[in-house]
């Protein structure tokens, strides 16, 4: 099974917040990440929004708490939201 954790935000600036991404704070590949999106809002280019793929849920759930402890401090976005979510489906056209 696949679990998302879907996040998404404004950011002031996109740069800046790619840069921090970038810098991965979380060690996303030791903490059970597997593939990761990031998108911008084609409206918006200051919203954010990422999916971050792991092959159990346990592991998106413990990652989920360290973000959120994460944006506590972080300067670089608004507003966050994110949830888990599971894959049931995919298709490719």
């Amino acid at each position: 099974m696949t679990y998302v954790i879907r996040v998404e935000h404004p950011v002031p600036s996109f740069g800046a917040w790619q840069a921090r991404f970038d810098s991965d704070p979380l060690g996303r590949e030791q903490n059970g990440v597997e593939r990761f999106r990031v998108m911008r809002g084609a409206d918006d280019p200051g919203y954010a929004l990422i999916d971050l793929e792991f092959g159990e849920r346990a592991e998106a759930e413990a990652f989920l708490a360290r973000l959120k402890e994460l944006w506590k401090t972080a300067d670089v976005l608004h507003d966050p939201k994110a949830q888990i979510a599971e894959i049931v489906d995919t298709g490719e056209y």
